[in-house]
């Protein structure tokens, strides 16, 4: 696995202009059929994909946290929020929260999450590849492609399995 992720930025890099043309022609014409088609390559995928072998997202990025999510956490840890955002978050260039640091500071060695039951809506979504309507979200599936395994073979069979 080390070496596959290893490998993944620059495997993104080699597919970037490609992925950016049928993101492009997607947008343009998505077949009628497209979120029955990708929530099927989704769980394909993500039978042969696990998680807890890579963690890749936890250990190079982090989400963006709601104050939904910030609420939720700050229970979990019997924290107010101000602490919760103080100990644990910053305020990115786009104003939203984000970590303070990577690799998440709720991620085990043993690539399991601490708080996976309260995890941020971002990470229960991601890689966003059974997301409806994945067409209008095509520059951040691109980005993910060299982050996540799982994202980049998801993207490598929807080119093959639509025709644009």
């Amino acid at each position: 696995m080390q070496n596959e992720l290893g490998q993944l930025p620059q495997r993104a890099k080699d597919k970037y202009k490609e992925n950016k043309l049928f993101f492009s022609k997607l947008k343009k014409r998505p077949p009628k059929n497209m979120d029955l088609l990708m929530q099927e390559m989704h769980e394909e995928e993500f039978q042969r994909t696990d998680c807890l072998q890579c963690a890749n997202c936890c250990k190079t990025t982090g989400p963006l946290f709601t104050d939904k999510d910030i609420e939720r956490l700050a229970k979990k840890f019997r924290m107010k929020p101000s602490d919760f955002i103080e100990t644990y978050l910053r305020m990115d260039e786009d104003n939203d929260y984000v970590l303070k640091s990577v690799p998440c500071p709720f991620l085990g060695f043993d690539n399991y999450c601490s708080v996976y039951e309260d995890r941020p809506k971002a990470c229960r979504e991601y890689p966003h590849t059974d997301r409806k309507k994945i067409y209008q979200i095509g520059n951040i599936t691109i980005k993910n492609t060299a982050i996540c395994p799982a994202a980049f073979n998801i993207v490598e069979e929807m080119k093959k399995r639509i025709k644009l």
